[in-house]
């Protein structure tokens, strides 16, 4: 697992970055710019984060000024409607050694090996495999499937990509022939094709995962995400974007890949007409202008491509990671970071319409606050989770529509089964006998789950 800089810590444990929370700005200018609708910088949304850089600690009366003007802002964009899609997560594999210092789902590849014989407690899936849950799902009722995966050193782009790799010499491709593993992962077009069964949307192929599978060759990123797309993939998540300066990513993921290349691969992602995500991930070593600076790139991207279609805060969940087991960070972000990032977030983002709040992280009491905060959209039914339980997670795995429709009318919101591109949009009767998806490809308004 790569170290950490040392030149980056200090002795009371803090860190030592060039971007820090301070401003020439004040908080009443910020929170007005954002009331009238104009266009915020960096030091504006720093200013909000903070709740003004001018005192310590968060200001609870200010704080509650920037949640109610976005969620007036809110209000303004998307109405009242509280949207989420009934999907499935089907994660081919926790084989991964990139050594991000902040995730606990990925278990070190060379424990997947055929000759390693203790019990990892990971697993890998075959196309076969990945295609019959999928098939069971689509059945349920599901319109999405979400695939997010470890970077298994067997797995190539597809069959010409596996020959490339097979013939390299270079140590530094991270790549081993399947025939070292107990069970083939195949390639990364045979697991899409093996889930697009009867027009399910695939939403898969981080950048990251997109650069591994390039890795070894000259082929741009249009040319992979070209590939993906004939092989069914739908729409990209935008994660692994966790903070996009470097100097935080120099921490915590050193073994990722940059800023600007999350950035190349999303626009090449969007050139080829895939639909997008984003997302960042808050509450470790950043602070409140690595937090500002990140929404800025998210905003540049979105003003070149107009492919996002949502924002999508992930509060980290510090239990079991290597950032709170090596004493780099002592708990993850409070309920009051939690609620000031969706709410800049909304004031921030002004070319995205739709900011969700995660209750797999928040919890369904903190969760439904957060729609009083600026969001709009709950996530989905999460048929499997596995990412934020294996990190320490105490919260569910499976949302039902009856619990959307009793949690999100109890808070005088109207909820709406959505599309995963959000132009398939139901709203649903809380009233109804039975409740469950219509708009999935085999759906009929049954219960996903009896």
């Amino acid at each position: 697992m790569p170290d950490v800089p040392e030149t980056v810590g200090t002795p009371d444990g803090s860190f030592e970055f060039e971007h820090r929370p301070t401003t020439d700005q004040s908080f009443e200018n910020a929170l007005a710019k954002a009331r009238n609708g104009t266009r915020l910088t960096v030091d504006d949304a720093v200013e909000l984060f903070t709740t003004g850089t001018d005192r310590d600690g968060i200001d609870h009366f200010r704080k509650e000024q920037v949640l109610e003007a976005a969620d007036r802002r809110r209000a303004e964009v998307v109405g009242d409607e509280v949207t989420f899609v009934a999907n499935l997560n089907n994660n081919v594999t926790t084989a991964c050694n990139t050594g991000c210092l902040f995730c606990n789902f990925k278990d070190r590849s060379e424990q997947f090996r055929s000759d390693y014989q203790e019990d990892h407690g990971g697993f890998t899936k075959t196309p076969s495999e990945s295609r019959e849950i999928v098939r069971d799902a689509l059945d349920r009722g599901i319109y999405e499937v979400c695939s997010v995966s470890g970077l298994h050193p067997a797995l190539a782009l597809d069959d010409e990509h596996r020959e490339i790799l097979e013939a390299s010499d270079r140590g530094d491709l991270n790549y081993r022939s399947p025939d070292e593993y107990e069970k083939d992962p195949a390639t990364y077009c045979e697991q899409l094709s093996a889930m697009n069964v009867g027009d399910v949307h695939l939403h898969s192929m981080t950048p990251e995962e997109a650069y591994h599978a390039r890795r070894g060759t000259d082929w741009s990123y249009e040319e992979v995400f070209g590939r993906l797309k004939d092989a069914g993939l739908d729409s990209v998540p935008g994660t692994a974007a966790e903070i996009l300066v470097d100097e935080v990513r120099d921490v915590i993921c050193p073994g990722k890949i940059g800023t600007d290349e999350w950035l190349e691969a999303m626009e090449a992602a969007a050139s080829v007409g895939l639909d997008m995500t984003s997302t960042m991930m808050y509450g470790h070593v950043e602070n409140e202008r690595h937090r500002a600076l990140h929404l800025q790139r998210i905003r540049d991207l979105q003003d070149r491509t107009g492919a996002i279609t949502e924002f999508v805060p992930l509060s980290f969940v510090h239990e079991e990671t290597p950032l709170y087991e090596r004493g780099m960070v002592d708990g993850g972000a409070t309920v009051d970071e939690d609620e000031l990032l969706i709410a800049v977030s909304r004031l921030f983002l002004d070319n995205v319409d739709h900011i969700q709040a995660s209750w797999v992280k928040y919890g369904d009491t903190q969760g439904l606050k957060m729609l009083t905060c600026g969001a709009d959209d709950f996530m989905g039914t999460i048929l499997s989770e596995e990412i934020t339980k294996r990190a320490g997670g105490d919260y569910g795995e499976f949302r039902s529509f009856q619990e959307y429709a009793d949690m999100v009318t109890a808070i005088g919101r109207t909820p709406v089964e959505r599309s995963t591109d959000y132009e398939q949009r139901r709203i649903i009767d809380p009233d109804a006998d039975v409740l469950g998806p219509q708009l999935g490809p085999r759906a009929d308004g049954t219960p996903l789950l009896e």
